[in-house]
């Protein structure tokens, strides 16, 4: 089977505005040519978010998200228009896995993952939070 994206523009109307998007259809180029015949089914824009599995994730299963990456990296090779080229670089930077938000301590220069404390402006690690100020925290 040969996968490929194909990209649909469309458009919403909310009340005053109308809002332009795409919509990416996943179409199996060795079944035909034309749309309607070829298509497999939409390309979801968030992973592991909806309430029911899409029939993407059924297809793909544990592939999944590694087929999309690579359906959408083809894809923005081959793709002509700038507006396209700009969602799928927006959808690519939706599947990347967030990194862990580290900051450097003001004092020591570990890194440590923050935890806020209004009273306290400086970003302080734990250890050099306890050496400064005490039993305050």
């Amino acid at each position: 089977m040969d996968y490929k994206l194909q990209a649909f523009e469309y458009y919403t109307d909310d009340g005053n505005q109308s809002r332009r998007s795409f919509r990416f259809l996943v179409v199996d180029a060795n079944k035909s040519k034309g749309y309607p015949q070829n298509f497999v089914c939409m390309l979801p824009s968030q992973f592991g978010k909806g309430k029911t599995e899409s029939v993407f994730l059924k297809l793909f299963k544990d592939q999944s998200l590694e087929q999309a990456k690579s359906l959408l990296k083809t894809a923005y090779d081959t793709e002509d228009s700038s507006e396209v080229k700009a969602e799928i670089e927006r959808r690519l930077k939706m599947l990347e896995p967030k990194g862990v938000d580290q900051i450097k301590c003001c004092s020591c220069g570990k890194l440590f993952k923050p935890k806020r404390k209004r009273k306290f402006k400086n970003n302080l690690c734990e250890e050099c939070m306890k050496k400064k100020f005490g039993s305050q925290t």
